[in-house]
């Protein structure tokens, strides 16, 4: 019988996979950790020679998490959140917050906000636990969750942040091409789909079936189409001209403000999707910290507005012609 011991696995690499695990990227993760890409690659090496199996594999532009590696990101992200909120409550070093969302939500919409936040409230550190899963507060020690409730689903018991939708997105020059110009629906059977997949109660789901189903429009078979597990994927192969994608708003609202991206078929072919909710764990009601940064929260939903979803793709950058101008 093998009586080994099972490997005792340090901290400091756990820490740098989660980071990997959280971003799908290893070169996000050393930013986020100051350590360099190679550190991040040499520590995940390591951890995978402890364990004896692989924690990611390599996907197209990007990275994946395996079957061992999604298991082990689960206890890992759970037990560093616990261990770093003791620590911050026996420390006197200022507060620091812990948020949860959606995996995609995090990476698109909110860490790339995080600055403006952390020059309005320098005292406040904000630690960022992205999961799809919906969280247990008292748990896991969160403080406030930007909670996704799906159409049709029992709203949560919080402040409604704002409305999620889905709609075609793509780069300018795609939908300008000579060729095979995206003018109509039908279009689409000319382009690769890009497609956001998740993998729920057992059963794939996919972000087109989704769109098409609620939009009532007949499916259009994609010339091809390139599979992708984070909605995080999908946006830089789009930017690029990959082919079509199902945006989110608003997770796609900046992308498509600069005009990096465009929406080939205008609001018409807007899907709604769900609800974001601002939960509050019960205990910290109140608290200056949580109140700061959901007053803040609210203010960046005002500062965002609406896009105006053109038909007309414009060029990265092009200034808008003014009327009678």
């Amino acid at each position: 019988m093998d009586k080994r011991r099972p490997p005792r696995l340090s901290l400091d690499l756990l820490r740098g996979f989660r980071a990997a695990a959280r971003y799908l990227s290893f070169t996000r993760a050393a930013h986020e950790l100051f350590v360099t890409q190679s550190a991040i690659s040499r520590e995940i090496k390591t951890l995978e020679e402890q364990i004896g199996q692989p924690l990611f594999q390599r996907v197209h532009r990007g990275l994946q998490l395996t079957r061992a590696g999604k298991e082990l990101y689960l206890v890992a992200d759970a037990a560093l959140a616990q261990i770093d909120a003791a620590a911050d409550r026996l420390s006197d070093s200022g507060r620091t917050l812990s948020v949860t969302t959606t995996n995609a939500l995090a990476s698109l919409w909110l860490a790339p906000r995080l600055p403006r936040f952390s020059r309005l409230h320098p005292r406040i550190r904000v630690r960022v636990a992205q999961s799809n899963d919906k969280a247990d507060l008292e748990r896991d020690q969160i403080d406030v969750a930007l909670q996704f409730a799906p159409a049709g689903s029992e709203k949560p018991a919080g402040e409604h942040l704002f409305r999620c939708e889905t709609l075609p997105v793509c780069a300018p020059a795609l939908a300008r091409r000579r060729a095979h110009p995206l003018r109509a629906l039908g279009d689409l059977a000319q382009h690769v789909r890009l497609d956001y997949e998740t993998l729920r109660g057992g059963q794939w789901f996919s972000e087109w079936d989704y769109w098409f189903d609620k939009t009532v429009i007949a499916v259009v078979r994609p010339a091809s189409s390139l599979r992708f597990s984070q909605l995080e994927q999908v946006l830089p192969a789009a930017i690029e001209g990959d082919g079509v994608a199902m945006g989110a708003l608003p997770h796609f609202l900046q992308v498509l403000r600069d005009g990096r991206l465009c929406a080939p078929f205008g609001r018409q072919a807007v899907a709604y999707r769900g609800d974001f909710f601002i939960v509050i764990r019960r205990d910290v009601a109140g608290d200056d910290a949580v109140e700061a940064f959901c007053k803040w929260l609210r203010s960046e939903v005002r500062r965002d507005g609406e896009v105006a979803l053109d038909r007309s793709p414009k060029r990265p950058g092009a200034r808008t012609r003014k009327r009678g101008a």
